[in-house]
């Protein structure tokens, strides 16, 4: 019988170098593979659904079908819709949709944002958290502490005080500062500091006056 074949080890040496970078690259997890077939399936579907209603005038049933998709919980899906959106001439509803996303919990707003910046959708992903921040100071206060909490969204912390400082005024975001200076006003700080030194000034006095100065 013959013997099987025996793969040869790569070879090693600086006279070999870059020789195992020429394997072909690993193909994807199949979960991931999957994950990403779904999401496309689930933006070509609503884009259809959405053609359809705008087309028979149905405006009340497209709106309810782009809460939905506001409210998606994984937000990655986001972005292929924006494309599929604006290649159907829906450029419209995806404005529409930013809005209702800009009505979500400040922190959800927050992910939303850094996922469509991640895209190359920065622009789109500002506007919504110009949009977002438009909140009371508790509730802004209370989306900053539980992405704090939660570890691993420095991005859209840095995200949403950037928005606080640009939008609110100086008095706005010693409000919110309040809640936990110890934690909340470095953070609004130093935003504001990247802003301009008028706004950092602007800032610092703020917090003084409202008794949350770090």
């Amino acid at each position: 019988m013959p013997e099987p074949a025996v793969r040869a080890a790569a070879p090693r040496g600086a006279r070999y170098a870059g020789v195992a970078a020429e394997e072909p690259a690993p193909p994807p997890p199949a979960e991931d593979t999957a994950n990403l077939a779904q999401d496309r399936r689930a933006v070509a579907d609503t884009v259809a659904v959405l053609l359809r209603l705008r087309a028979q005038g149905r405006t009340g049933e497209a709106h309810v079908l782009l809460c939905e998709a506001a409210g998606w919980p994984d937000a990655r899906r986001l972005p292929v819709l924006a494309e599929a959106l604006h290649r159907a001439g829906l450029g419209a509803d995806w404005a529409t949709l930013l809005w209702e996303v800009a009505s979500l919990p400040p922190g959800r707003v927050a992910g939303v944002a850094a996922t469509l910046a991640a895209a190359g959708l920065g622009e789109d992903g500002g506007q919504l958290l110009r949009q977002g921040v438009v909140r009371p100071a508790p509730e802004l206060a209370a989306a900053l502490l539980a992405l704090d909490d939660a570890g691993g969204h420095e991005s859209e912390v840095r995200a949403l005080v950037d928005a606080l400082v640009r939008v609110r005024t100086p008095e706005d975001v010693a409000q919110v500062a309040r809640t936990d200076p110890h934690r909340l006003s470095p953070l609004l700080l130093d935003a504001a500091r990247e802003v301009s030194q008028s706004r950092y000034r602007d800032v610092v006095h703020a917090l003084r006056v409202a008794g949350a100065a770090p």
